[in-house]
């Protein structure tokens, strides 16, 4: 239900064919309207392929109100703010005639009103249904990163869609940068976004599409956070798979020109291998740090974002060694976990763990020594024993050892006595 919401109001939102005064009432009103008996919407244009779903609302409306309240309450609470986001830019666009989103900051802005907003949703959802602890559902920053990562990534592959529809979301801060036209031969900046798909502007439209992917790398970090901190294991394939197929096409669309003249997905043997491969934090983070190593390989020194790209593929790949560390190998049959023998820090960690097992024995011999000072006087006892048999039986080994080395000696000389004698 929260998904059909939001779609119904994304599908006013996106409609081209809906004048301002006209839209801005259905935006600001719709948390209302979602729950009025009988409304419905039939007035879309005729290429909104969710249009019929406006035109149905009865039935949505009918099981909304069946839903529990804290549900409902939540659902019409987004709702209303992202309404609320998208009404204010869609009015912005109607009165300044500017069809482009101008500044870095107006587009993050954008992206949480249509993305953030939703990551916040869902994890209110799960914190109010017990899936998750309560405090999930305060975690407004990383939820909002969840959501903005995929709508980011969304709006990078769908340039050339979203251009033939005049619907430009890219920020002029990146696209307009007069530096981008001077690194691809002398040529000035961009003046429409359209120009990034014209040809001869192959180099160019690159740098702009490259600055975009930095840009949306930012998040990776957040959402691998995020994603640590799920325990329903049907609540974490549901997150971690859209963002490990965020990542896989952020490195499909970096660098390759195809995006801007055609729209690209990724194959679906790789999507498959993603869902399957998305289970726990561990193999999701390793998802991440190996397409952000693709990625960074592919990087240009030349490129204006190249010190940006790389600066995100870094703080992936410190990420990843911060919480799994390379050096600690998983058994994947008994469970249980070993260490690099090349690896320094394996050395480190086997003497702590030597340290910890002494600091341990000494506490428990305390607290026996005051609730059972019999009992450990015979554990004492029993240890100092035990060290005693341990070195006699060394004892007994060396002299053996020895005995057998002086005997061989003996009848090596013996040997060469009798034979120099011949």
């Amino acid at each position: 239900m929260f998904y059909l919401v939001l779609r119904g109001l994304d599908t006013i939102e996106d409609d081209m064919t809906l004048p301002d005064e006209k839209k801005q009432p259905l935006l600001r009103q719709f948390h209302k309207l979602a729950v009025q008996p009988g409304w419905t919407f039939t007035e879309s244009g005729p290429n909104e392929k969710d249009r019929q779903l406006l035109v149905e609302w009865t039935v949505a409306c009918e099981e909304l109100g069946r839903l529990d309240a804290r549900y409902r309450d939540i659902i019409l609470d987004i709702a209303e703010k992202m309404a609320a986001g998208m009404a204010d830019y869609a009015h912005k666009a109607a009165t300044t005639k500017s069809i482009y989103v101008e500044t870095i900051d107006e587009y993050n802005l954008y992206c949480h009103y249509v993305a953030g907003l939703v990551g916040e949703g869902l994890s209110r959802l799960w914190s109010a249904s017990g899936k998750e602890a309560d405090w999930l559902g305060e975690q407004y920053e990383l939820s909002n990163s969840m959501g903005i990562m995929l709508q980011k990534t969304n709006i990078i592959r769908d340039f050339r869609e979203d251009a033939e529809e005049n619907r430009f979301f890219w920020p002029r801060e990146i696209w307009g940068r007069e530096l981008y036209g001077k690194m691809a031969g002398g040529k000035p900046g961009f003046r429409e976004m359209k120009e990034l798909y014209q040809p001869g502007n192959e180099k160019q439209a690159l740098w702009v599409q490259s600055g975009m992917v930095a840009d949306a790398l930012t998040h990776a970090c957040d959402s691998l956070d995020y994603l640590r901190l799920l325990t329903k294991q049907s609540v974490f394939a549901f997150c971690a798979i859209p963002q490990t197929m965020a990542m896989a096409t952020l490195t499909l669309c970096f660098m390759n020109y195809d995006m801007f003249q055609r729209h690209i997905k990724i194959r679906k043997a790789e999507a498959a291998s993603l869902i399957m491969k998305s289970t726990n934090p561990r193999d999701v983070s390793f998802i991440f740090r190996d397409y952000s190593r693709k990625i960074h390989a592919r990087a240009l020194p030349e490129d204006p974002s190249f010190l940006r790209i790389s600066v995100s593929c870094g703080k992936i790949e410190q990420w990843c060694e911060r919480h799994y560390p390379s050096f600690v190998i998983l058994k994947s049959v008994s469970g249980g976990v070993t260490y690099d023998p090349n690896d320094a820090r394996s050395r480190v960690i086997e003497a702590a763990q030597v340290r910890d097992r002494e600091l341990q024995r000494e506490k428990h011999i305390a607290e026996l020594r005051e609730k059972q000072p019999v009992a450990a006087a015979r554990l004492a006892q029993k240890e100092e024993s035990s060290f005693g048999e341990m070195l006699m039986y060394v004892g007994t080994a060396f002299v053996l050892v020895f005995g057998i080395s002086v005997g061989a000696a003996w009848l090596l000389i013996k040997y060469y006595d009798l034979k120099l004698k011949a």
